[in-house]
């Protein structure tokens, strides 16, 4: 028979143990997850926010447009009777040399740039990661070896062996460009991973995980990246920008995309002929200006999304 005494204390114990429960679950509610922490640094970054709304708005007017609207053999036909006519006579934006639109070579242009250097900047950050973890996180023999095959090839200068690749290759086409491009560009991702792998793996938080017995895998993906993650992010936007300038610089010189194929550096390079340059602005100036705006906007997102990363960069 219990008596009064033992029924008050398991009526204390179960008040405490409900407290406890409710203060476990208003911590958890009060720590963000991960979309909130970026969700939250948008909005308190106007400028941000604005580069984020546009720049997806222009990624998706440019990809519906271009797949669903454009004809890229209607765009490339040749019309000489609309040579270089002036925006809103027939075209909205004008037409080239060879009467072809404007408007829809700035959007085919757009979709084509966008998805090399895209293509390119997945594909190199993945390599880079993935050599830099590991040659810094073992080091010894696959280090030295594998640091002297990163030193040649930035030795090497890049851009001359990419236009004669691009001159040399049969049946050149996008794919080819961006697997050239890649071969090169995963160097400066590796370097930089290997340096702050290097910084990281003599913490204490991971020669406590390896005491422990946990699997270099876990202590990976678990531990070293997240902890990484704020580099790899801006190393992600800042490849994004470079990459799709290297495209549109390349393409400018003529050893970019085939003249078939509608891109932003073709549009820019008819600013080479001093006429064209001096009266018919209105057939580079729409791609010069895309290129600014999309390059302003993934500033000001990359930057955005490393103060998420990083908890003492945020805002407020």
């Amino acid at each position: 028979m219990k008596t009064n005494e033992d029924l008050e204390l398991e009526m204390d114990e179960m008040h405490e143990k409900s407290e406890q429960k409710e203060n476990v679950d208003n911590f958890k509610s009060e720590v963000p997850s991960g979309f909130n922490v970026i969700k939250r640094e948008f909005q308190k970054d106007k400028a941000a926010l604005f580069s984020l709304t546009l720049f997806v708005s222009l990624i998706l007017i440019i990809f519906i447009s271009a797949t669903f609207f454009l004809d890229v053999n209607d765009v490339m036909k040749v019309r000489l009777l609309d040579k270089y006519a002036a925006p809103l006579e027939g075209y909205w934006l004008g037409a080239d040399y060879g009467g072809r639109s404007i408007l829809g070579q700035l959007i085919i242009g757009a979709r084509n740039s966008i998805v090399i250097g895209f293509s390119v900047t997945i594909i190199t950050s993945f390599i880079g990661i993935v050599v830099g973890v590991i040659i810094s996180y073992y080091g010894g023999w696959i280090e030295n070896i594998a640091m002297r095959i990163i030193d040649f090839i930035s030795i090497l200068p890049t851009t001359l062996i990419i236009i004669v690749f691009v001159t040399i290759v049969p049946q050149y086409n996008v794919v080819t460009f961006i697997l050239i491009m890649s071969v090169f560009y995963w160097t400066g991702t590796a370097r930089l991973i290997r340096g702050k792998v290097l910084s990281e793996v003599r913490r204490d938080y991971i020669n406590a995980s390896k005491t422990m017995g946990t699997s270099d895998v876990k202590i990976i993906f678990r531990e070293l990246l997240p902890n990484i993650s704020s580099l790899i992010i801006v190393g992600l936007t800042l490849g994004f920008a470079g990459n799709l300038g290297i495209e549109t610089g390349l393409t400018f010189l003529g050893y970019g995309l085939p003249p078939q194929v509608p891109s932003l550096g073709i549009l820019i390079s008819y600013a080479t002929a001093p006429e064209v340059l001096a009266d018919k602005w209105w057939v580079w100036m729409p791609a010069s200006l895309l290129i600014l705006v999309i390059m302003l906007c993934i500033n000001y997102i990359g930057e955005a999304l490393k103060r998420a990363s990083d908890a003492r960069q945020r805002l407020g």
